[in-house]
């Protein structure tokens, strides 16, 4: 028998640490391969991690809401044979780093202070500051005066690992002073404490999740980074809803998947976005970052009453059915809490569907770091003024509002404007020609 280090796998980029909420099996259960052992939680979305190998469960290294690294051991498995030669593999990048893994030594040679000093006091101070930035400044000399004047870049203006390397870098190179620049910035300000509430008798205290905690804390941080503006139009899709009543049946049969009207509106958004490709765009300080790919985020209710935004990867590139065939998987696995990590990262712009609680209009909230998001309300039918050889006539028409809220810093009023037009274009000359 050997023992068996199982490891915390990666979640998709960006994610370096899971918060463990459930522990499957207990110590001392066999485990097959391929079994779920563990749920986990990033900021991201909730998961499982299975066991690559048959054991039994010997030790867990990280309880009930403990936190682990991604790499790092969370459990020990007592298996059959030998498992020196994987020990080894995992092993290896942290103990002897190669040439092609600078950055790995670099974290783990500033990340040693935690287990052998202590950290600075910042009681003086009025931000927080995580466990790990605080014994990087421990290490690397940073006052609390020098660390309230960085400007975090985490969530409500955090100081993060990598805010305080880079000041550190630039410390030593000499192109910032000690202390750093004080002044608040626009981040901050919401830092100040709203009036409490008051609390009558009979009245209903209700904890946020953790997942409502998350979109609470994003929805501050986008209203705080993006100068919001919202553009509207009117979209006649009509021929939208003969086609789909005309081919539903025959499509879910040639297809496999049903046909909602959200596939069409992404296939215009993509299209639209190839015409305006500065509408793909994220903003990385005084940079512009232009997106290769269309990664269409599909924000999802969950019947939690939570919000989830699973994301349609080079949407330009699939084709009717198979964007219908996306989204039915994603909105299905998203109600059941079955979306793998990278499913809802990557997103370059996002669609949200306000007419499915029966609303026309909305001002959506730009998810970062994304610089757009369009709203489809509801389908009504109007009387409407129709041109045709004969003359103008009154006819019953399928009108749509379309809500495109975009982010003021890099998105000026003909850019927003014009590209959700060009969206309600497509939908307005949908071909009822299209083939099922």
């Amino acid at each position: 028998m050997a023992d068996y280090k199982l490891i915390l796998p990666a979640m998709g980029e960006g994610v370096m640490e899971a918060t463990v909420i459930n522990w499957l099996k207990n110590i001392g259960d066999d485990i097959a391969e391929d079994e779920s052992v563990v749920e986990i939680a990033t900021d991201k979305v909730d998961s499982d991690v299975p066991s690559p190998v048959a054991g039994k469960l010997k030790e867990i290294l990280v309880n009930v809401d403990g936190i682990a690294k991604i790499g790092e051991a969370i459990a020990i498995l007592e298996v059959e044979g030998e498992v020196s030669t994987v020990e080894e593999t995992v092993a290896a990048p942290a103990e002897t780093p190669t040439e092609t893994q600078p950055e790995q030594a670099v974290v783990a040679e500033l990340e040693k202070p935690l287990q052998t000093s202590g950290s600075i006091d910042t009681s003086s101070s009025d931000k927080f500051y995580s466990p790990l930035v605080k014994s990087i400044a421990q290490q690397e000399g940073v006052s609390v005066a020098e660390l309230d004047g960085i400007s975090g870049s985490g969530k409500e203006g955090r100081v993060t690992k990598e805010d305080i390397l880079k000041f550190v870098e630039n410390k030593k190179s000499g192109k910032v002073a000690a202390p750093a620049v004080s002044t608040p910035t626009p981040v901050a300000e919401p830092k100040q404490q709203a009036d409490p509430v008051q609390i009558l008798g009979g009245d209903e205290i209700i904890e946020m999740d953790r997942m409502r905690k998350i979109i609470a804390q994003n929805m501050v941080q986008a209203k705080q980074i993006a100068p919001h503006v919202t553009s509207f139009i009117e979209a006649d899709v009509t021929n939208i809803v003969l086609w789909r009543n005309k081919h539903k049946d025959d499509f879910q049969k040639k297809n496999g998947e049903k046909i909602t009207f959200m596939p069409i509106f992404i296939e215009a958004i993509a299209k639209a976005i190839k015409d305006f490709p500065m509408i793909n765009v994220s903003v990385n300080g005084d940079q512009i970052i232009k997106k290769k790919n269309i990664n269409i985020g599909m924000a999802a209710a969950l019947p939690s009453g939570n919000l989830i935004v699973p994301v349609i990867k080079n949407a330009d590139q699939l084709s009717l059915s198979g964007l219908a065939a996306k989204v039915n998987d994603l909105a299905n696995r998203s109600r059941q809490n079955k979306l793998k990590p990278d499913e809802i990262q990557g997103g370059t712009y996002t669609i949200t569907n306000i007419g499915s609680f029966g609303n026309t209009l909305g001002t959506p909230i730009i998810p970062q770091p994304q610089v757009a998001i369009l709203a489809v309300g509801a389908i009504i039918k109007k009387p409407a003024v129709v041109e045709t050889p004969q003359g103008d006539v009154i006819a019953i028409r399928h009108k749509m509002y379309l809500s495109h809220a975009y982010d003021h810093r890099v998105v000026d009023g003909a850019l927003g404007g014009m590209f959700v037009q060009r969206v309600a274009q497509y939908l307005e000359d949908f071909d009822l020609n299209t083939p099922v």
